[in-house]
């Protein structure tokens, strides 16, 4: 039987008992009140599930006191009654979040319905929300998924980070670590989650055109500077902006972003007036910033500035608890996009855990996404990883070949797969993907050749 609880607002007697013999006998708990001020009152005491609302009120009007209730929360749905609708009244009282609209004299089939289905409707709701909530419980925020004591105390630190005022934030961690899901969480989980999100790889854009990138341009700045523009810090006011590779960044801009950082004011280029801009600041960075200060390619003070708060992203080989969850998680994902019925075995689990995963969770996802395209369903075996994951060296494959040409096919395998790996880490970014493997672009871009021609040279 039901057990919600609806509050009838009708200054007419006889509307108010016949409403409230109907609802009783339909299974509901009713309250009532005569006119608007002990109607919103008694919302406010007992959060009814339903409120029963007569448009014409003797101190107040119904679609005044609709707003009221939508503004406070403390009806769940409301249900117009009027016995002269007017056209004005019933658009006003849809887009305030009436769930319906019903005229006198009342038929009481059409108003048991509508009740049964504004009723469900919240239920639905509510439900909805317990799962979003538990889903945040279970897997963190923005699908950062982690069930590991080290994601279960990272995603409470961010949690904290993403409540408090801290404005400037560094996030470093492998790359495929999901650095960018982080700086998501910790925006949509700060006051600052209905202002924008801007977010800028520092690596992508080329250092001629990243100053006006940030800090925009007056008109006739520059040759093609026809109109003012706002750039991504003004863009990103009163919101975040994530400055991805901020390793990448030029020493010359290194600068001019440290004085906004302390400033919190900028210039655009060829402007003279400051522009005052609030938005935090999160800097993601894979490269040890340590060293790069030796080497002399990053700003100490930069460094210090900006690092206040430091979130440190575990790989996830040191995590190895949440490989199932995620394997399962983007099998289900990957599922219902390809339009496939997967599940793993438990070898085809245990094959995960066995691995070191050095591309992190960007290198699973890929590994998942493959799979699902190319299996026709059913359950995934071990045997299914054998492209992606093999369990055998290349040794044992060339060890029917002499000496000098298994040698030669190894190195030529090994470098391509190996330059293929770092630039797969480094989303395709070359000059990225050659400082990381210590190498110049030239020497990366031969290594990637060996895919046109096993016996290419250097």
């Amino acid at each position: 039987m039901p057990t919600e609880k609806i509050l009838i607002v009708d200054d007419e007697r006889l509307v108010r008992w016949s409403l409230r013999q109907k609802c009783e006998e339909w299974g509901y708990t009713v309250i009532e009140a005569e006119s608007g001020e002990p109607g919103l009152k008694l919302a406010q005491r007992e959060s009814p599930d339903l409120v029963l609302l007569d448009v014409r009120l003797p101190d107040a009007s119904g679609i005044e006191l609709l707003e009221q209730l939508k503004k406070s929360g403390d009806a769940r749905a409301v249900i117009m009654i009027t016995a002269d609708p007017q056209l004005e009244d019933v658009k006003t009282a849809l887009k305030l979040g009436a769930y319906d609209f019903v005229g006198k004299p009342l038929d009481f089939d059409e108003l048991e319905v509508a009740v049964k289905n504004a009723i469900e409707a919240t239920r639905l709701r509510s439900e909805v929300e317990s799962l979003r909530g538990e889903m945040r419980r279970r897997t963190g925020y923005h699908n950062v998924i982690g069930v590991s004591q080290k994601m279960s105390e990272l995603l409470g630190f961010v949690h904290k980070i993403a409540s408090s005022e801290a404005t400037t934030i560094l996030v470093q961690g492998e790359s495929g670590t999901g650095k960018d899901l982080i700086a998501k969480a910790i925006h949509y989980q700060s006051r600052r989650q209905e202002k924008p999100f801007v977010a800028i790889n520092c690596s992508a854009i080329p250092e001629t055109l990243m100053e006006a990138e940030l800090f925009g341009h007056e008109r006739g700045a520059f040759t093609d500077a026809k109109a003012m523009k706002k750039g991504l810090f003004e863009m990103a006011d009163g919101g975040t902006l994530i400055l991805d590779e901020i390793g990448d960044l030029s020493v010359e801009l290194q600068t001019r972003l440290f004085r906004f950082v302390e400033e919190r004011q900028l210039r655009r280029l060829g402007g003279i007036e400051p522009v005052r801009v609030d938005c935090r600041i999160l800097c993601a960075t894979n490269q040890d910033l340590a060293a790069k200060i030796k080497a002399g390619t990053f700003r100490e003070e930069l460094y210090y500035r900006l690092g206040v708060v430091t979130v440190k992203l575990p790989p996830l080989r040191e995590r190895p608890e949440d490989i199932p969850h995620l394997a399962s998680f983007f099998l289900e994902r990957f599922s219902r996009r390809y339009g496939k019925s997967l599940a793993g075995s438990p070898r085809f689990y245990e094959a995960l855990l066995r691995q070191r995963w050095p591309g992190n969770v960007r290198q699973l996802k890929n590994v998942m996404e493959r799979l699902t395209a190319l299996h026709p369903g059913g359950v995934l075996e071990p045997e299914d990883l054998a492209e992606d994951l093999p369990a055998g060296g290349p040794a044992s494959q060339l060890s029917s070949l002499p000496w000098k040409e298994a040698r030669e096919q190894y190195l030529a395998s090994f470098e391509l797969s190996y330059a293929q790996a770092v630039l797969a880490r480094c989303d395709g970014n070359i000059s990225a993907a050659a400082r990381e493997a210590g190498v110049d672009r030239k020497t990366f871009y031969v290594l990637l050749k060996r895919d046109r021609d096993p016996q290419a040279g250097e």
